[in-house]
């Protein structure tokens, strides 16, 4: 293979890559913008949406299209039930309080996959089979071009939502300002039920179309919350086209890193990139300024 195509695969497996990254950032950037909360539980609904994808379809035997949207179902049910139990109670919490309760929630959560369904890694059929499409003296799995659809639909819903919708508009502005948005007759409570629901069923979807490729097991959480902190980071908290952008940047770094470097140092390179976004330019590439400190909820 020459350069030429070394370079065109390691893009296409970059892309690959970074898709992933952006879906789990749309979960972040979802309950961030609708609550200004950062969810370092984001992960593990990523993990159990592949979990119970695998579950429904290679244990109870259900038809992969039953599957896909009962996971979902499943996990957005499992998101606002966590909203109801550890967030919903509380009187005007910190963000630090915020922090400790979504950090120990994804112990819980991570804890509670490895006992339902063990420690060994699962995988998961292709949605349309496993021939490698070549282009150009590259090859692309289609499982790829379903992750980049399902993406790109996503982005555009969320869009649609949070621009067009008025449960979006008031979701966005219980974010601003959530005593202005009391004050005009919004319920803050159940906006921020919407938002820790929508954000479980999209890390879901995003574990679900993952799965394929990457294969799935309990721990897998913890790292992709961190790939998808430092990817909604570096694209601006709060930015969905940005998310996707920068998941894109940092999975083409990757994998290229892992090409031409090591791919030991691969996991490294989000966490480098984090900080140095953080030191040059918190509000990250399609972030607001505002939008670089986080609110207190």
């Amino acid at each position: 293979m020459s350069l030429g195509d070394q370079l065109l695969q390691y893009l296409f497996t970059g892309i690959t890559i970074g898709a992933i990254y952006g879906m789990v950032a749309l979960g972040f950037n979802i309950i961030y913008s609708a609550t200004g909360i950062i969810n370092l539980a984001q992960g593990e609904f990523v993990m159990l949406g592949g979990m119970m994808m695998v579950y429904l379809t290679a244990i109870i035997k259900l038809p992969m299209v039953v599957s896909f949207f009962l996971s979902i179902l499943i996990v957005t049910a499992i998101g606002a039930a966590f909203e109801r139990a550890a967030i919903h109670p509380l009187k005007s919490p910190s963000v630090i309080t915020l922090i400790i309760i979504t950090v120990a929630a994804s112990i819980l959560f991570k804890g509670g996959a490895m006992f339902a369904w063990g420690k060994h890694t699962v995988s998961l059929s292709p949605f349309s089979g496993e021939e490698p499409i070549s282009v150009l003296g590259a090859t692309i799995l289609p499982q790829t071009l379903w992750i980049l659809g399902i993406m790109a639909a996503t982005v555009a819903l969320l869009i649609l939502f949070f621009g067009f919708t008025l449960t979006g508009k008031a979701m966005r502005a219980c974010a601003a300002n959530r005593t202005a948005a009391s004050l005009v007759g919004i319920n803050v409570k159940t906006m921020v039920l919407l938002s820790f629901a929508l954000s479980a069923g999209i890390g879901a979807t995003a574990g679900i179309i993952i799965t394929p490729i990457a294969l799935m097991n309990y721990d897998r959480g913890t790292m992709l919350a961190v790939k998808g902190f430092s990817v909604a980071v570096l694209g601006g908290l709060g930015s969905n086209v940005g998310a996707v952008v920068a998941g894109f940047i940092i999975g083409i770094m990757e994998s290229l890193g892992a090409g031409f470097i090591s791919s030991g140092y691969k996991d490294a390179i989000a966490l480098v990139v984090l900080l140095l976004v953080l030191f040059l330019k918190p509000s990250g590439l399609l972030g607001s300024r505002e939008r670089a400190e986080f609110k207190k909820f």
